[in-house]
């Protein structure tokens, strides 16, 4: 692959580390955004030719001891402030966590953006749960299996948001993407809320690129700030061990690096979420790798400049020879 993005594709990158595992009962996310920066995120997006901003890690607002919404709320505010600011100053944020509870203050932070811009906002949610459910329909009360349903105004949440709260955010623009485990009271939360799903077993029949290209078409017709949250488990766990909610089934190695070269080309996306890496959990730092891999992809490291035409595998010139 080639070390350099092109010129024009170069972007303003402000890297927010999360290292928040107060969503989750399994420990070892909050190192999350350490083991990011030791595979080489930093060095890798910088090699491709963009400015990227490490600002550290956040600092929760007041006090984040245990587990809960209480816990969760203070980081909220503090990442949601942390990416607002990004995303006034010109820079994609790429939150590194942590537990997927980050998203609601990644996703609000940009809610806030898009508000003031007059823009609407389209999430992307590559993962192998829903994570639609509420206090009242979770199995286990953890809440990084919660922010989509708090994102979307359902009930169960109070005060996780600053003053002023935003709009909820549409169910319909939401798409999960991979999804291959879902409880039995979020499937009928997802059902009723019309969220855009694209499972395991429609990859399976039709690839990535078909059901992909209908939502990316959807985000450009509607002139939408894409905001796109990669969990590990997305990827099957033979490819990244280190999390706490395996699934098998999941995306295979080539099939994630083919989303991660879309998004890209696309040039849609404007805020970026990598969660729930659980160092304790990895094999010698190997889903770390993997995961810089796939950011690196979506910040444009290709194979080929394909503004020019595709080059065939194999030619044959005009007298048939090949």
């Amino acid at each position: 692959m080639t070390s350099e993005t092109r010129r024009d594709d170069a972007r303003r990158i402000a890297l927010i580390g999360a290292p928040i595992e107060v969503g989750t009962s399994e420990p070892g996310a909050l190192m999350g955004p350490a083991a990011l920066r030791t595979a080489g995120l930093v060095r890798t997006l910088s090699d491709l030719g963009h400015a990227i901003v490490d600002h550290g890690d956040v600092v929760p607002d007041g006090p984040a001891d245990g587990r809960g919404l209480a816990a969760v709320a203070a980081w909220t505010r503090a990442l949601s402030r942390a990416v607002e600011a990004a995303l006034g100053a010109g820079s994609v944020p790429l939150v590194a966590g942590g537990d997927h509870s980050l998203s609601l203050g990644s996703v609000d932070g940009a809610m806030r953006h898009c508000a003031r811009e007059g823009r609407p906002l389209f999430v992307l949610w590559l993962d192998a749960h829903a994570d639609f459910n509420t206090p009242e329909t979770s199995p286990s009360g953890n809440v990084h299996g919660m922010p989509l349903a708090a994102l979307c105004g359902e009930p169960g949440f109070p005060d996780l948001f600053a003053e002023p709260v935003p709009a909820p955010l549409p169910p319909a623009n939401v798409h999960l993407f991979g999804l291959r485990s879902i409880d039995a009271g979020e499937r009928a939360l997802v059902t009723a809320r019309r969220v855009g799903v694209t499972d395991m077993r429609t990859i399976d029949e039709f690839g990535v690129v078909a059901p992909l290209r209908r939502v990316l078409d959807r985000v450009a017709r509607d002139g939408a700030h894409l905001h796109v949250s990669l969990d590990i488990d997305f990827l099957d766990p033979s490819i990244a061990p280190g999390v706490g909610t395996t699934v098998p089934g999941g995306a295979t190695f080539r099939e994630a690096h083919l989303i991660m070269e879309m998004l890209h080309d696309s040039g849609l996306v404007r805020s970026l979420d990598v969660v729930e890496l659980n160092p304790f959990l990895d094999d010698r730092g190997r889903s770390a790798r993997v995961l810089v891999e796939l950011v690196a992809s979506l910040f444009g490291r290709r194979i080929l400049d394909r503004a020019s035409p595709v080059i065939e595998a194999v030619s044959a010139d005009q007298n048939g020879r090949r």
